[in-house]
């Protein structure tokens, strides 16, 4: 296990993990026909760039309740970000729905188990 200290949030691993999951939401996007880009794939964009974003603000915070406030606007984010994508799936919008709903599971985790942590549940 990599023991390295976690200085960024940059270092934290749900955040990489996040990361990566917004680039592949937007090259996803990319490939909706063009009229199907205008509203919901800048749905699916803006809910998926929540996700790091609010785990960034959250690690810069001091306060042991604003952290956990803005990790689970980021869990909030995800959900979000899951329903757009059953919904570009469902409407023959998004075809491989299935790597993009299976990394938004291990984010999920992740995110969870951060929240646990810093919230003093474990």
């Amino acid at each position: 296990m990599d023991n390295r200290k976690v200085e960024t949030y940059h270092d934290l691993a749900v955040w990489q993990q996040s990361h990566e999951l917004v680039q592949n939401v937007f090259k996803a996007c990319a490939r909706f026909r063009k009229h199907e880009q205008a509203h919901l794939a800048l749905l699916l964009r803006t809910s998926a760039a929540q996700i790091p974003l609010n785990i960034a603000l959250g690690f810069k915070k001091r306060a042991k309740d604003a952290k956990v406030h803005y990790y689970r606007t980021a869990l909030t984010a995800l959900d979000e970000l899951n329903y757009y994508i059953l919904l570009s799936r469902d409407l023959g919008h998004l075809k491989n729905a299935s790597k993009l709903l299976e990394e938004i599971e291990n984010v999920e985790k992740r995110l969870k188990g951060l929240v646990r942590s810093v919230a003093g549940n474990n």
